[in-house]
């Protein structure tokens, strides 16, 4: 049996990656960069980076494909656009990147650390109605908040 940990870790040499800084630029030199955000749509809702379609890693798959009930066109047509995953922390989207490649998605990359490093590195965040995210707010969305049912037991 393997962990999530082990899972990512297996993953992350299989995909590119790509720090907050290097997908600012390519906002800037990229028209046609697709900015896919793969966590569910009330974390999108509280904070996104501008532009960016919001499609849950649950259904993902099937976003990618035409002939679905989740199909999204202008991600199933995408599959020669430069397109960069955005989660929370860089798990999900790495392997949502994965996952992509696998579909046939030739120029697919993580958001390495996520939001939690756009947020340091003081990027701009916008909310469900298209009004800024402080740096302190979206900070605050980056801390885990766990329940002690949800931290591992104590041997």
């Amino acid at each position: 049996m393997k962990r999530f940990s082990q899972i990512i870790a297996e993953t992350l040499p299989l995909i590119r990656e790509l720090f907050p800084w290097d997908v600012e630029s390519l906002m800037e030199t990229e028209p046609e960069l697709l900015l896919l955000d793969v966590r569910e749509r009330n974390e999108f809702e509280t904070l996104h980076i501008r532009g960016s379609l919001n499609i849950p890693r649950g259904i993902l798959e099937t976003a990618c494909e035409y002939g679905y009930e989740e199909t999204e066109p202008q991600l199933a047509s995408a599959r020669e656009r430069e397109i960069v995953v955005i989660c929370r922390s860089g798990n999900r989207s790495a392997l949502a990147a994965l996952s992509m490649q696998v579909l046939g998605y030739q120029k697919v990359s993580s958001l390495k650390t996520g939001l939690k490093g756009w947020t340091d590195a003081e990027l701009p965040l916008i909310d469900g109605g298209g009004n800024p995210v402080s740096v302190d707010d979206a900070e605050d969305y980056s801390i885990p908040r766990l329940s002690p049912e949800q931290l591992p037991p104590k041997d």
